[in-house]
């Protein structure tokens, strides 16, 4: 979904999964990396510290963040199918 985040996710009493977390970080690229990274943290937010969901989420976190600010040459980038990209898997 382009803006708007997926309703299912934002259901009240409804605890996020980690596929959740891999759903909104498996296309990750470059131009959409913070905008992926605000709804993990949205979504993430009301989990306790420790929590494996939580733990995923700010892990995603920080390589969506590495994504959105690696350097313009692909070539010294590590992204998503790279070795060393913690995203899905």
């Amino acid at each position: 979904m382009s803006q708007a985040e997926n309703p299912q996710r934002l259901l009240s009493g409804r605890e996020p999964t980690i596929d959740d977390i891999h759903e909104l970080t498996g296309p990750a690229t470059p131009a959409f990396a913070l905008q992926l990274r605000e709804r993990v943290r949205r979504l993430i937010a009301p989990l306790p510290t420790g929590h494996p969901v939580r733990t995923e989420g700010e892990r995603a976190i920080e390589d969506l963040a590495r994504l959105a600010f690696r350097s313009d040459d692909p070539r010294g980038a590590i992204g998503p199918g790279e070795q060393g990209w913690r995203g899905r898997g």
